[in-house]
């Protein structure tokens, strides 16, 4: 099943900080009127436990009122807590399946397109884990299962117990530990989707972007801002690769979604890829 090669996530519309809820369905409407087809979301991505879900309902009610909504994969995640807003592990059976129960309900659906789990629990076997999402699937709660943050170790581990079709690890060029540590060469070789979450570095680190002149360089070349070319960039980094960009503004989410249509000479790859991106 296709997918955008530019997808959306969804968290920093319902996390702390999170704009006026009619931003955030413009933001969204932006995102999918600029082509984005594939949305990432996960029940956690709100203010503490009392909010749980606030980001699946905001974007199941957006795509409610969509005549195109029903084209739209959303994919969620379970696995996590927010007790006070903090952010926890949880991975035993009942609290998973507790999640997707309540995912189910927040975005209005039978079934969960893609239905991911969020992070190991180190307290909690992890094969155990993942055998609770296979017992959802067979059940018809979820069509597909995916890992996040997790090693190559990891999705062997999972793939030998149920089909895994996508990773959602971190890649950007400031931190490249996917990359490193051969899970996007993985994902790959395994011909699993791989979606990377804090593309352009998130936060502050986004905003640095434009700081760095390979980047400024290359996107006065291309006519484009420094932030698609850097999305271009992790595109690059493997055929399976697939960036998912959050955003608060609809003209962020335009600019994120118009890079899918861009692809960087070898090199500007590598002159990307020479280029260390400081953190300080």
């Amino acid at each position: 099943m296709k997918i955008s090669g530019i997808g959306y996530g969804g968290m920093h519309l319902s996390i702390q900080g999170r704009p006026p809820e009619d931003v955030g369905r413009r933001v969204l409407n932006a995102a999918i009127d600029a082509g984005v087809s594939f949305i990432d979301t996960a029940d956690v991505y709100c203010l503490d436990d009392s909010d749980i879900g606030h980001n699946e309902r905001l974007i199941a009610s957006v795509l409610r009122e969509r005549s195109d909504g029903d084209r739209i994969r959303v994919a969620t995640k379970g696995g996590l807590r927010r007790p006070k807003g903090a952010w926890t592990n949880d991975g035993t059976p009942k609290h998973i399946r507790e999640a997707c129960e309540k995912s189910l309900r927040a975005l209005g659906v039978d079934q969960i397109f893609l239905y991911q789990f969020h992070a190991p629990d180190p307290a909690f076997p992890f094969e155990k884990s993942v055998e609770t999402f296979a017992q959802l699937q067979r059940e018809g709660k979820c069509l597909y299962i995916g890992l996040s943050n997790v090693t190559v170790a990891h999705i062997g581990k999972a793939a030998r117990i149920v089909e895994i079709v996508s990773v959602q690890n971190r890649l950007n060029p400031y931190f490249r530990e996917a990359i490193e540590e051969g899970v996007v060469a993985e994902c790959e070789r395994r011909d699993v989707t791989f979606l990377a979450y804090s593309p352009v570095g998130g936060g502050r680190l986004s905003k640095k972007i434009p700081k760095f002149e390979v980047l400024t360089t290359i996107a006065r070349a291309r006519g484009v801002s420094p932030w698609a070319v850097t999305l271009a960039w992790v595109r690059s980094k493997g055929k399976t690769v697939i960036p998912i960009p959050s955003a608060t503004k609809p003209e962020s989410a335009i600019d994120s979604a118009k890079s899918a249509h861009l692809t960087l000479t070898p090199e500007e790859v590598a002159a990307i890829d020479d280029t260390e991106f400081s953190r300080a």
